[in-house]
């Protein structure tokens, strides 16, 4: 269990069936019906393309939130799991197309590693539709493995392509 000092954690939120603004607001809302965390800011929502999903699948709604939270980070991503049951996230297909997706992006400074859990989010520099929503709530956010800025990794990312 956790001290009463919270940590800052960053988390994509992205959905592509149903109503996927809707469901990026309820995930919200379920989130902060957890007592150990607070959503303390949420980025724009941005439309992208599906990555890694077959060809056809539609289109993303990406966003990302700022939690302060007590929980563990691993107690974290189980709610995170539990709140993508609740919005009818069925695990069959990998990259298949969902309601909603939540991955924990940063947890503090804290490099973990485990079966259930990569933090940070081994594909995070890499993705467009994460950074730029991170930039925009959290530019000076620390990658604790590259050791750059949100705004550093983004700006790389444009440069590289």
């Amino acid at each position: 269990m956790r001290s009463a000092d919270p940590i800052t954690a960053y988390i994509a939120l992205g959905a592509n069936l149903g109503d996927r603004a809707g469901n990026i607001k309820d995930a919200l809302d379920l989130l902060g019906d957890n007592p150990r965390l607070k959503v303390v800011a949420v980025s724009s929502m941005f439309e992208n393309p599906s990555v890694g999903g077959p060809d056809d699948a539609p289109a993303f709604i990406n966003a990302v939130a700022r939690l302060d939270t007590t929980l563990e980070a691993h107690d974290l991503w189980r709610w995170m799991m539990e709140i993508e049951t609740q919005l009818g996230r069925e695990r069959r297909v990998k990259w298949e197309p969902r309601p909603i997706d939540l991955d924990i992006l940063l947890y503090g400074d804290a490099i973990i590693s485990s079966d259930e859990l990569v933090v940070p989010h081994p594909l995070m520099h890499e993705r467009r539709f994460v950074l730029k929503p991170l930039a925009e709530i959290a530019p000076n956010a620390i990658h604790p493995v590259l050791l750059m800025t949100a705004a550093g990794l983004l700006q790389n990312l444009n440069h590289n392509g």
